[in-house]
């Protein structure tokens, strides 16, 4: 009988081999390894990509746990480590494109995603074509001869919109398309990308696998036909990260379902409770009906976590500086994944920039908030505080 994935978290990472009989992988740092002799020199350089000491770039067993942790995790051949999650975008991109190559981005990308693409993608003659996340099947309608990327990220940033995977790589793997996912949102543990067609899983393990919003890490766990590549492109353009940022990486993992199950249960009170409020036109939670692709999110995924949206009634800008300014619980600070609350505002008219095919069909103000490990309760009087604030400042008159 195969284990939970709950006793995999804790498991996972943890043979002899990286850990030397303790509980927790060391951390090894190293840039030279030395070898006693010719011999053993030659062997660490014939089996330098299969997690053997070779040269600090390539990994020391702090390195080499993580990578066997998030290859369990996220049921794939290999893991490539890199410094943020907008590296491990940018270099699985470009190990797999050429001049006059063509992907396919979801237009509800992550904003950093979108202008790698429309900057260092352009300046290197690979085209990038945004399509609307609900396409589904459809998606074959927008594909090329030399379409070589169809890259998903569900649910939608800012915006929650979950995404058909299964129906969207089916269509790609027919013409010979590498499916790509930034698979954050999930972790990894609420929705297994590999297994519902995608090749490649990205994550900004900064965020829910770190959880403690103290290191920058991504990750790429990549299926068999493709883990070579990734591997070797990946070392090829330098990319490494510190044995440290590993370790927080692999102290975050243990406690990954626990937290989870936290940020989720308090996300989705929350939003219940926002439906709720007058000023409030509609909640943008995957775990809602109301949510675009709730269905999908229903039969695809495991559970949720802690990041959704609101959108007001109106756009009133006076009136969301008066709400933010006076957060008691909630930070107004970029990323999510942590412990604590966070809550950003975007003005319809920021969609102009961060959107092409994608209507986001609204016209009011739109609150991003992640709901960290806090009391949901007192999230709860935090926000019925900034909401009071925000009437009261729509109530004044005009100067």
């Amino acid at each position: 009988m195969s284990e939970n994935k709950k006793t995999q978290l804790i498991t996972m990472g943890r043979k002899n081999q990286w850990t030397q009989g303790v509980v927790n992988p060391p951390i090894q740092r190293a840039s030279t390894v030395l070898f006693n002799s010719v011999l053993e020199k030659h062997k660490a350089t014939t089996n330098r990509a299969n997690k053997t000491l070779f040269y600090g770039r390539r990994g020391t067993n702090t390195h080499f746990a993580l990578q066997d942790a998030m290859t369990q995790l996220e049921n794939g051949a290999g893991c490539a480590l890199f410094p943020c999650g907008a590296a491990a975008i940018a270099n699985t991109i470009l190990s797999f494109v050429e001049t006059g190559d063509h992907i396919l981005m979801v237009d509800t990308c992550y904003e950093p995603t979108r202008n790698f693409c429309d900057v260092m993608l352009k300046k290197m003659g690979v085209e990038t074509t945004y399509y609307e996340p609900t396409i589904g099947k459809d998606i074959g309608s927008l594909i090329q001869p030399n379409t070589k990327i169809l890259f998903t990220e569900s649910p939608g940033s800012i915006t929650m919109e979950v995404q058909d995977i299964p129906a969207l790589s089916r269509i790609a793997h027919e013409h010979g398309i590498i499916v790509i996912m930034d698979n954050t949102w999930s972790a990894g543990l609420h929705f297994n990308a590999l297994e519902h067609g995608v090749d490649i899983s990205i994550q900004a393990a900064t965020k829910y696998i770190v959880g403690h919003s103290d290191t920058m890490i991504g990750t790429a766990v990549a299926k068999a036909p493709y883990w070579d590549q990734l591997r070797e492109q990946a070392y090829l353009m330098g990319q490494c990260v510190s044995p440290d940022d590993a370790y927080s990486a692999l102290r975050g993992l243990r406690t990954l379902d626990v937290r989870m199950k936290q940020h989720q249960s308090g996300s989705l009170k929350i939003a219940q409770w926002l439906e709720s409020q007058p000023d409030v036109d509609h909640v943008r939670h995957p775990a809602l009906e109301s949510c675009p692709g709730n269905d999908i999110f229903k039969r695809d995924f495991t559970g949720g976590n802690g990041l959704f949206s609101f959108v007001m009634k109106g756009s009133h800008p006076k009136a969301t500086t008066a709400l933010l300014d006076g957060m008691k619980h909630f930070g107004m600070g970029y990323s999510w994944g942590g412990f604590e609350s966070l809550i950003l505002a975007n003005e319809p008219e920021s969609f102009k920039s961060l959107r092409t095919v994608a209507n986001p069909n609204f016209s009011g103000t739109l609150f991003r908030i992640h709901i960290g490990l806090e009391d949901p309760d007192d999230l709860i009087n935090d926000l019925e505080a900034g909401l009071n604030r925000y009437r009261n400042m729509l109530q004044q008159k005009p100067e």
